[in-house]
């Protein structure tokens, strides 16, 4: 088969698939995340049950993934420094870059330092806004939200809403199951 033709079919298929997206879930996606099953690339890289994970999402290294849990598009998540762990019910949107690894020591010494690593890990029912990063060592609970835009370069206790660059803590999660609410922390 010619590329000319491959590039055709591949087209034609990518049509089919949008408009199938379009009128049923009114959604248009970029190629890799439209005609890939984000459900299973999540099976087949061992995460929970009932947890997707779109294709656009980057994994290096050993991640593990509760059930039930969201990977939106665009993500990277790092666990070759040792190792990224994400609970159950987590939702993780678009552009968050999780880190176990950094080499800002390694590129200021000229390398003469070793990169930095430290694992992660994400407790359950966490919910990580879009564009985040979280860096190498990090330790968030359960129960939590990290506003968007946040960097989150030290731990978040468990029940806690942290935003900012460097994250900070904003608010509270109080609650459980459908009464659960945020009391965000009153201006000082």
């Amino acid at each position: 088969m010619s590329p000319e033709r491959f590039a055709e079919l591949l087209a034609t298929c990518y049509m089919a698939n949008e408009e199938r997206l379009t009128r049923d879930l009114q959604r248009s996606l970029p190629f890799q995340d439209g005609m890939f099953d984000r459900w299973e690339r999540a099976r087949r890289l061992g995460f929970g049950e009932r947890t997707s994970i779109y294709n656009s999402a980057t994994v290096f290294g050993d991640v593990r993934v509760g059930t039930d849990s969201w990977i939106g598009p665009n993500t990277m998540l790092d666990g070759s420094g040792g190792g990224l762990s994400i609970g159950s019910f987590c939702s993780i949107a678009s552009g968050v870059h999780v880190y176990t690894h950094d080499t800002v020591l390694w590129a200021l010494s000229g390398g003469a330092l070793g990169r930095a690593e430290g694992p992660v890990s994400i407790g359950d029912c966490v919910y990580i806004g879009s564009q985040c990063v979280i860096a190498a060592g990090v330790k968030i609970g359960s129960r939590c939200v990290v506003g968007a835009n946040s960097f989150v370069n030290d731990d978040v206790p468990d029940g806690t809403v942290v935003g900012g660059s460097p994250a900070r803590k904003i608010g509270t999660v109080v609650g459980e199951s459908d009464k659960v609410c945020i009391v965000f922390d009153s201006a000082r």
